[in-house]
C-alpha cells in the first residue's frame, strides 16, 4: 500500500457536501467551531448562507439541527466524534432519534488514529452509542471514496444517520465510481478458511493481512461492513457458513461496535467461532497514529497475527 494514494476520509465528506449542494438546495451544514478539522469549511466558503457555526455547544447544535429538519431542511451536523456522540448524546437520542428526524450526524476524528490528541479525543465508543438508538443508521467508511459515497447514500435516506470519519490519511482503495448501499456489505476477497469482517481503516489492514495469511496457506474471505447498522446479516451468515470461523476488525472498542453486532447475529442465527479485533476495554493514549495502531494490533501485522492464532487454535 506504500504507493497507494492516501487521503483522510473526512476529505471525502467535505467533497461530497460541495457536490450535493446544488442538487439539494435544502441541504445545510452545522459545525461546532471545528470546520477546518471536519472539512465542512469548504462548504462554508462556498455557501455561507447555508452554514451555521454553533460554537463549542454540541448539544445545542443537535437540537437546532432537529428544528431545521422539522422545518424541511436537510441538516448535516459535524464535530469530533467524541463530542458529537458523547457530549450531545441526550439531544441526539431525544431530539433526533426519538422524533425520527432527517438529520445526518457526520463526525470526524473517530478512533485511536486521532493520535497525539490522546485519550480525551480518541473516541472508541461512538459506534456503540449510535447503534443503540432506535432507527439510527451507522456507517464507517474505509477510504475517502467510500466516505463520499456514504454521504450520498445518507442524503437519499429519510431518517437519522451517523457516519464516522477519520483524521489520518488512509489508502484510497475504491474506484471513483464506487457506490454505497445502506445495509449492504461487500465481499471484496473470497476465501474458505476464515471470514474477516472489517470496516474503517481496519478494512485496509484486513486486506493486507489476507495476503500475509495466504502465504501461510490460510485462505481468508474479507468483507467490508461499511454499514454497521442495519447489519447485512445475509452476507455475514453465508460467509460464516462457508468458512466456519469469523473475525471482526475495527478501530473501536470490541464492546458495542461491529464485533458486537456480528456476535449478536451469529449467536442467534448461526453459532460460529468468533474473535473480535479492536481496542480491548481500555482508553487510548497520545502518540503517532501508526505507532498506536501497531501497539493496539489494529494494523496489518496485528490483524494477521491475531487471525492466524485464532485459525490455528
Amino acid at each position: 500500500m506504500s504507493e497507494t494514494k492516501r487521503i483522510a476520509t473526512r476529505e471525502g465528506y467535505g467533497r461530497a457536501l460541495l457536490e450535493l449542494a446544488e442538487e439539494y438546495p435544502n441541504l445545510v451544514v452545522m459545525d461546532a467551531d471545528l470546520a477546518g478539522a471536519t472539512r465542512t469549511g469548504v462548504f462554508a466558503k462556498a455557501y455561507p448562507d447555508r452554514f451555521f457555526n454553533a460554537g463549542i455547544a454540541e448539544g445545542n447544535m443537535m437540537t437546532v439541527a432537529a428544528g431545521l429538519a422539522a422545518s424541511g431542511m436537510l441538516p448535516f451536523v459535524s464535530s469530533f466524534a467524541m463530542f458529537a456522540t458523547g457530549r450531545a448524546y441526550e439531544q441526539i437520542r431525544n431530539s433526533i432519534g426519538y422524533t425520527e428526524l432527517n438529520v445526518k450526524i457526520c463526525a470526524s476524528h473517530g478512533g485511536i488514529s486521532v493520535g497525539e490528541d490522546g485519550a480525551s479525543h480518541q473516541c472508541l465508543e461512538d459506534v456503540a452509542l449510535m447503534r443503540q438508538i432506535p432507527g439510527m443508521v451507522v456507517m464507517v467508511p474505509a477510504d475517502e471514496v467510500e466516505a463520499a459515497a456514504c454521504v450520498r447514500a445518507a442524503v437519499k435516506y429519510n431518517g437519522p444517520v451517523y457516519i464516522r470519519f477519520g483524521r489520518a490519511a488512509v489508502p484510497v482503495i475504491n474506484k471513483p465510481d464506487y457506490t454505497c448501499e445502506i445495509g449492504k456489505a461487500t465481499v471484496v476477497r473470497e476465501g474458505k478458511d476464515v471470514t474477516i469482517a472489517a470496516n474503517g481503516l481496519c478494512f485496509t489492514a484486513a486486506m493486507e493481512a489476507a495476503d500475509m495469511l495466504a502465504a501461510d496457506g490460510i485462505d481468508a474471505e474479507v468483507i467490508n461492513f461499511c454499514t454497521v447498522k442495519p447489519l447485512d446479516e445475509e452476507t455475514l451468515l453465508a460467509s460464516a457458513k462457508k468458512t466456519g470461523k469469523v473475525v471482526t476488525a475495527e478501530e473501536h472498542s470490541i464492546i458495542g461496535g461491529l464485533g458486537s453486532a456480528v456476535a449478536e447475529c451469529l449467536s442467534e442465527k448461526l453459532p460460529t467461532p468468533l474473535y473480535r479485533i479492536g481496542v480491548r476495554d481500555v482508553f487510548g493514549e497520545s502518540g503517532p497514529f501508526q505507532e498506536l495502531l501497531h501497539k493496539y494490533e489494529l494494523d496489518a501485522e496485528g490483524v494477521y497475527k491475531q487471525v492466524k492464532a485464532f485459525v490455528e487454535k
